[in-house]
């Protein structure tokens, strides 16, 4: 199919289409951003793409600073120096421009812009956020880089607390951007590692919204054609880097899989929120490394929902074993390692992550009820890489 220029409200507005970023002056005129503060990271600020962003802005005589002190893994201190740069220079807004640790920061600045109550009173605990002002909320412009958090079509961040080595999510419904710009050709240099790592992540957010429990036929109908549109399209990124469809497909995909997992997530992120706050490992990396392991472990509630899945990916055998071989057979392709063990993480904190992961709020929704034994186990079983032993 031949991509081309369009834009449609699903869950927010999003503007899609190669070389759409030229549009980011008329998204912040839409949005009614007179002096918005683009919100990056650290490494993405000395690419050109960021370069050619900042040209964009100024050419159309739009008045905005640039913050980048944002990791890998987002911190309070990240959000809370950002909200300092936000205050001192007057801005009425932010732009989101990244992967989804650039993009999560940012909507935690725009979010705190105009509260009086601190980062973790809104953590998404019961009714934490009722407690915000919403007019105290700006607007956000969301523009990813990367194909994987899907975090621009989002109401909430995942903030890293370091006190406790916790990832902790903060949610409220206008924390989703007001206008988001899709553009594949923010994407075409991004490595072939991170193209694997963020495309996979996409899937595993589609796959664990897909077999989350409860009854919601549009999460599932979202996630099952971003599935496939991933399967179909997350090899041709990672071997053709220029390849614009394979690009903005992967973009598609991802912003789908985190509109489906408003059904729910699983296993896979209550145990990866806890590995990238204690090892400050890359998010879509453990993911993909996790996703067979859990796949394994939640067989007995799955295996109807995986035989559908396995004929829409056309394979020749079918259930949640058919499914798994073909992630494994994937992640060959894209380079990605079998075990947690490969990249440095080890069972010192095995049973502390167990506990930790049981009351991650990913947890509950998981396709069958687990104990923090459970989570244990399937953590040593990806660190080990053994897949006999779930």
């Amino acid at each position: 199919m031949k991509l081309m220029n369009t834009n449609w409200n699903y869950p927010t507005s999003v503007w899609f289409g190669a070389g759409r970023i030229n549009d980011l002056p008329l998204a912040c005129q839409k949005t009614g951003i007179k002096k918005p503060l683009l919100v990056t990271d650290k490494g993405l600020v000395k690419l050109d793409i960021v370069e050619n962003t900042k040209r964009i802005l100024k050419e159309a005589g739009v008045d905005f600073t640039v913050f980048s002190d944002v990791q890998g893994n987002p911190t309070e201190a990240n959000v809370l120096n950002g909200l300092a740069h936000y205050t001192k220079n007057g801005h009425d807004g932010v732009i989101a421009f990244g992967g989804g640790s650039a993009i999560d920061a940012a909507k935690a600045i725009a979010f705190m812009s105009g509260q009086s109550l601190s980062l973790w009173d809104f953590e998404d605990v019961g009714d934490n956020w009722t407690h915000a002002d919403i007019n105290g909320i700006v607007p956000i412009v969301a523009i990813p880089t990367t194909a994987g958090t899907g975090s621009e079509v989002g109401r909430a961040s995942v903030i890293l607390d370091e006190k406790s080595q916790n990832k902790k999510i903060i949610f409220h419904p206008k924390m989703l951007p007001e206008v988001v710009i899709l553009d594949p050709e923010l994407t075409l240099g991004l490595p072939a590692h991170i193209t694997a790592w963020t495309g996979v992540d996409a899937m595993v957010h589609a796959i664990e919204a897909y077999i989350a429990p409860g009854y919601h036929p549009m999460a599932e109908g979202i996630a099952i054609e971003a599935i496939r549109i991933i399967a179909k399209y997350l090899p041709v990124a990672f071997t053709h880097g220029s390849d614009i469809e394979a690009r903005g497909q992967m973009l598609v995909a991802a912003s789908m899989g985190a509109t489906a997992f408003q059904k729910g997530l699983g296993s896979v992120h209550s145990i990866a929120h806890q590995l990238g706050a204690i090892y400050n490992k890359e998010h879509g990396l453990l993911n993909a490394i996790l996703l067979p392991y859990a796949l394994k472990q939640n067989k007995p509630a799955i295996e109807e929902k995986m035989a559908y899945l396995s004929k829409v990916l056309e394979l020749p055998t079918h259930g949640t074993d058919a499914i798994i071989a073909y992630i494994l057979a994937l992640r060959n392709k894209l380079d990605i390692p079998h075990t947690l063990k490969e990249i440095g993480i080890n069972d010192d904190e095995a049973e502390r992550i167990g506990k930790m992961a049981f009351l991650d709020p990913s947890t509950p929704s998981n396709a069958m009820p687990l104990s923090a034994d459970d989570l244990e186990k399937l953590f040593r079983a990806a660190l080990q890489g053994d897949l006999n032993t779930l």
